[in-house]
């Protein structure tokens, strides 16, 4: 990698870190901020992009971030060229939001000894992309409509999908949280909880931890109890997998903050200002544990999916 690309990464990357510390200063978690402001009227989402496919990882912080600070109502997003190519055209004056996107290349080398050898080589790189409250010409198309859906039936579909994990959930007592010795989650009773959304809210917290297990993505968690950098940096994946599968459900994460998170507040600041790749990090880890949970429900056979 040459030095201007380390060094466009490195921008890339403290640009991101910054205006996430600076709304974690003013005790704001942008990861949740989108469900608490009440500007959406259509469906619980991630953002989508022109092709209706999701956003992941950094990406699903920065577009919701974005949307509540421009007041943007629509979930869609695309790039200047696909809005012309569907018929639109960016209305003048409008400026693009900053995303990123990350790969890897092979590269084959040959070593002092004559030895070919193929290497990875990473690289990250910026695009803009437009909501398409941004755009005109559209025709309504890419407008959120507002689902009419029973919101009891949604939460049974995320106990179903709970249920399918095969976790073994126990309830009863006062905390939630993952015993990771014995691979256990324990939760409260529901009705301990403010409305049936924030049990699902906490329970996704704790499915997320479950998931760094040894024997499913084995994140290392041999120092959660011991080190408090490390711990910090395992609840933030759990808050970000926590976001990401509520939006995936169509279900509004918890809004009040638990007990536990005003000291996990500190310690987050803490990492991502000495770590200027933790948020990027830790996204990448709550995405891959998403996934992981959804890669456990069966399939739906053609009837069903009808």
């Amino acid at each position: 990698m040459s030095r201007q690309q380390s060094n466009q990464r490195s921008d890339i990357y403290n640009r991101i870190t910054a205006k996430i510390i600076a709304d974690l200063e003013q005790g704001v978690r942008p990861w949740t901020k989108p469900w608490t402001t009440g500007y959406a009227t259509g469906e619980v989402s991630r953002p989508l992009r022109h092709n209706g496919q999701p956003y992941t990882g950094i990406n699903v912080l920065l577009l919701w971030s974005e949307a509540i600070a421009r007041g943007f109502a629509s979930s869609s997003w695309m790039t200047f060229r696909q809005a012309i190519e569907l018929g639109g055209a960016v209305r003048k004056g409008e400026t693009g939001t900053t995303i990123v996107f990350a790969s890897s290349f092979t590269r084959t080398e040959t070593t002092e000894t004559g030895t070919e050898i193929e290497q990875d080589i990473p690289f990250l790189k910026t695009y803009t992309v437009f909501n398409t409250n941004q755009i005109a010409g559209l025709d309504g198309r890419f407008d959120d409509v507002a689902p009419v859906q029973d919101p009891m039936s949604r939460i049974g579909d995320a106990g179903r999908f709970f249920a399918n994990t095969g976790a073994l959930i126990r309830h009863g007592g006062t905390a939630a949280y993952y015993a990771a010795h014995r691979d256990y989650i324990q939760m409260p009773c529901l009705n301990a909880f403010r409305d049936d959304a924030s049990h699902v809210a906490v329970l996704s917290h704790e499915m997320t931890h479950w998931t760094g297990a040894p024997r499913r993505l084995d994140r290392d968690l041999s120092r959660y109890a011991k080190d408090r950098s490390e711990r910090a940096r395992e609840e933030l994946i759990a808050e970000l997998g926590s976001c990401f599968l509520c939006a995936d459900l169509g279900i509004v994460p918890e809004l009040e903050p638990r007990p536990d998170h005003a000291s996990y507040l500190d310690g987050w600041l803490k990492v991502l200002s000495n770590d200027k790749r933790a948020i990027f990090s830790a996204a990448a880890h709550a995405q891959r544990a998403v996934d992981y949970l959804h890669s456990l429900q069966p399939e739906l056979d053609e009837e069903e999916a009808v």
